[in-house]
C-alpha cells in the first residue's frame, strides 16, 4: 500500500447538509480546526428539499405562539415517545437560530410590517414556519455555506467515508476514498460529528436525493454506537405520482399550508373522515394513511393517488407562494397547478430513527463521536412535524459543534495507524477482487421493492416476518457483491461498498417494527391498530456486538413535572 495522506483536524464533520454546516460554523467559532467531508458538491445537500419552512415560535403572525406551545405540538406529533429534553431544547432555541440565520444574510418572506413571515403547517397550533417561498431549504444551505466558507472551514468534496477508526474505545478518525479516482483518504481527529442525513434510498419510492443511503448510521453502528426508533419511517403524504420517472419527488406541505385541498375521485374532501378538525393540516402520518386508504378502497386518482388542488387560489398567488412547485409540475408532468390539481401519493421521506445521542451534547456512547440532524434520533418521536427538521438541524448542529470542540480540547487525538488504514482499504477493494457474483444494483432493486411491500405504510406480523427472513438472505448476498473495473469513476464500486450497510439498516427497521406491537405515529400495525400505553414509555434500541444485530426496548426517563404540566391530554 502506498502511504496514504492523513489529514489532521480537531473536529471532523461527515456530511455538509444543514446540520453539518451549522456544526462546522459553531466549531470554527470556538477556535477548532474543522474538516467537513461530503459525498457530493458543497451546497447540493438534501436539505435543499426541505421547502416549506423552519418551525420556530417567533410569534410574528400570531403572538400567542411560544416555545411551550411548540414543545406541546412536537410531543403530540411524536405521540409522546420523543426524547422530551431534546423537544424542550429545540422549542426554546429554534427562534434564536432563525434570527441568527437572518444575521448571516438569509432572506425571508416578510409580513406587512417587515417581520419574518410565518405560515401554517400540519400539526402546528399557530402559523410557525419562517419561509422563503417554497425554497426555504435552499436559502438555508446557501446562507450556511457562505458563512462556513467565509470562516475558512476546510471542505473535502466528493469524498466518501467508509469506516470510523476506534482505538481503546474512542474515535480517533476515519478512512474513505475520493469518489472520482478512488484514492484512499484518511482523517485523524479526536472528535467526529456524523451529519449524513437519512436513509430513504432503502425504499424504491422516496423523496431523497442519491446521497440518502444511511452512511452515517452504518458508520456509527459498525463503530459500536446504538441506533434508536428505527421503526418510525415517515411517509410524506404528498409525493409526485406521474410520470413514473419522477414518482416519489416531494410535493411540499406548503401547498396545503397555503390552502391546498385534498380530494378523491368522487370529489370528496376525504380528510373529513380522518381528522375533521385539522383536515388537510393534520399530521403527516394521518394524511399519509388517509391517502393510502382512499386509493386502496378504490377512490384514487387515475394514476393511483389523490388530487391536491391549489387552483382555487389566484394564479399570481400560487406562482408567488409556490414557485418551485409551479415549475416542478410544468417541467416534469406538464401540469399547470394554477389551472388543474396535482396527483399525489405517499413517498418515503424522513427517518425519525437514527443514531442514539444525548440531547444536551449530541454525544453517542462512543467517546468523541457525535451526531446531529436526520442521522440522529430523539426529537421527533414517532412522527416529525413539518418544519421541525430545519430547526432541528440548526439547534442540534450548533450543539454538536460546541460539544465536539469541548471534547477535542480535553482529549488529544489518538493514533491512526497504517494497519487501520490498510484494513479499511482491504474492505473497499473486496468487491473489485471478486470474479463472480451479482452486482449491488441487483440487490438494491430487490431491497427497495421488499421494503415498500413488507415494511411500508401498513405493516403486519406476517409482512414483517417475511421481511426479516428475506433481509437476512439479502444481507448474505450483499456481502458478496462484485464490481468490475477499477476504483476510478466507478459507480458500481460505490454501490457495492454501501449495499450491505443499507440492508443492515433495513433489518433494524423491520426488527424494531416487529417488536413494537401497536400503531403509533408513522408506525402502523394493522394487526395492532391501537396505542399500547406500556410501549409509550419505551424506545427500541438497536446495536451490533459483532455477533449480529440486536434490538431491545429501553425505558425512557419520565417527563419532569414542569414539562408534564404543559401537555394537555388530547384524545388519540
Amino acid at each position: 500500500m502506498e502511504r496514504t495522506q492523513v489529514h489532521e483536524a480537531d473536529v471532523l464533520i461527515i456530511g455538509a447538509g444543514g446540520a453539518g454546516l451549522r456544526a462546522a460554523i459553531a466549531a470554527k467559532e470556538a477556535g477548532a480546526r474543522v474538516a467537513v467531508v461530503c459525498k457530493s458538491l458543497l451546497g447540493k445537500a438534501h436539505t435543499v428539499m426541505a421547502e416549506g419552512g423552519i418551525a420556530a415560535s417567533l410569534g410574528n403572525v400570531d403572538a400567542r405562539d411560544d416555545w411551550k406551545t411548540h414543545f406541546k405540538d412536537t410531543m403530540f406529533g411524536g405521540k409522546y415517545v420523543n426524547d422530551w429534553r431534546a423537544a424542550e431544547l429545540h422549542a426554546k432555541e429554534a427562534a434564536a437560530e432563525v434570527i441568527q440565520l437572518e444575521r448571516w444574510g438569509a432572506l425571508f418572506d416578510r409580513t406587512d410590517d417587515g417581520k419574518i413571515l410565518q405560515r401554517r403547517f400540519g400539526g402546528h397550533t399557530y402559523p410557525r414556519l419562517a419561509h422563503v417561498g417554497d425554497r426555504t431549504g435552499l436559502e438555508l444551505i446557501r446562507t450556511l455555506e457562505d458563512t462556513a466558507v467565509s470562516k475558512k472551514v476546510d471542505v473535502y468534496m466528493e469524498y466518501t467515508i467508509t469506516r470510523l477508526v476506534i482505538d481503546n474505545g474512542r474515535v480517533v478518525g476515519a478512512v474513505g476514498y475520493k469518489r472520482d479516482n478512488g484514492e484512499t483518504v484518511a482523517f485523524r481527529a479526536p472528535a467526529v460529528i456524523i451529519a449524513t442525513g437519512g436513509a430513504g434510498k432503502i425504499y424504491t419510492v422516496n423523496s431523497n436525493s442519491w446521497e440518502g443511503t444511511g452512511d452515517g448510521q452504518v458508520l456509527a453502528l459498525r463503530a459500536g454506537a446504538e441506533l434508536s426508533d428505527m421503526e418510525f419511517v415517515q411517509f410524506h403524504p404528498t409525493g409526485m405520482v406521474w410520470p413514473l420517472s419522477v414518482r416519489g419527488i416531494l410535493v411540499t406541505e406548503a401547498v396545503r399550508g397555503e390552502g391546498g385541498l385534498l380530494t378523491n375521485s368522487k370529489g370528496e374532501r376525504f380528510m373529513q373522515r380522518y381528522d375533521p378538525e385539522r383536515m388537510e393540516l393534520s399530521t403527516r402520518d394521518v394524511v399519509a394513511r388517509a391517502i393510502f386508504t382512499e386509493v386502496r378502497e378504490g377512490r384514487g386518482s387515475p394514476h393511483g393517488g389523490a388530487f391536491l388542488a391549489i387552483n382555487h387560489k389566484p394564479a399570481n398567488f400560487v406562482r408567488q407562494k409556490l414557485p418551485s412547485m409551479y415549475t416542478q409540475f410544468m417541467a416534469f408532468a406538464d401540469v399547470d397547478i394554477t389551472k388543474e390539481p396535482m396527483e399525489v401519493f405517499p413517498t418515503t421521506h424522513y427517518a425519525m430513527g437514527g443514531i442514539r445521542v444525548d440531547a444536551e451534547t449530541c454525544a453517542t456512547r462512543i467517546p468523541g463521536l457525535y451526531a446531529a440532524g436526520e442521522a440522529a434520533t430523539g426529537l421527533h418521536g414517532a412522527n416529525r412535524l413539518g418544519g421541525n427538521s430545519l430547526s432541528d438541524l440548526l439547534v442540534f448542529g450548533r450543539r454538536a459543534g460546541v460539544s465536539a470542540v469541548a471534547y477535542a480540547n480535553a482529549n488529544q487525538a489518538g493514533p491512526l495507524t497504517d494497519e487501520a488504514i490498510a484494513a479499511a482499504e482491504q474492505e473497499m477493494n473486496a468487491p473489485l477482487q471478486r470474479q463472480s457474483g451479482e452486482t449491488a444494483f441487483e440487490v438494491l432493486e430487490e431491497l427497495g421493492s421488499l421494503m415498500m411491500e413488507e415494511v411500508g405504510v401498513f405493516r403486519t406480523a406476517e409482512s414483517l416476518g417475511r421481511a426479516k427472513e428475506r433481509l437476512a438472505a439479502l444481507r448474505e448476498r450483499a456481502r458478496n457483491v462484485r464490481a468490475s473495473g477499477t476504483r476510478t469513476y466507478n459507480p458500481g464500486w460505490h454501490a457495492a461498498i454501501q449495499i450491505e450497510g443499507m440492508v443492515a439498516l433495513a433489518q433494524a427497521i423491520a426488527a424494531s417494527a416487529l417488536m413494537r406491537t401497536e400503531s403509533r405515529g408513522a408506525h402502523t400495525r394493522v394487526d395492532y391498530p391501537k396505542y399500547d400505553d406500556n410501549l409509550q414509555r419505551v424506545n427500541t434500541v438497536s446495536h451490533d456486538d459483532g455477533s449480529g444485530l440486536h434490538v431491545e426496548f429501553r425505558e425512557r426517563a419520565p417527563l419532569p413535572e414542569h414539562l408534564a404540566e404543559l401537555i394537555e391530554k388530547v384524545p388519540a
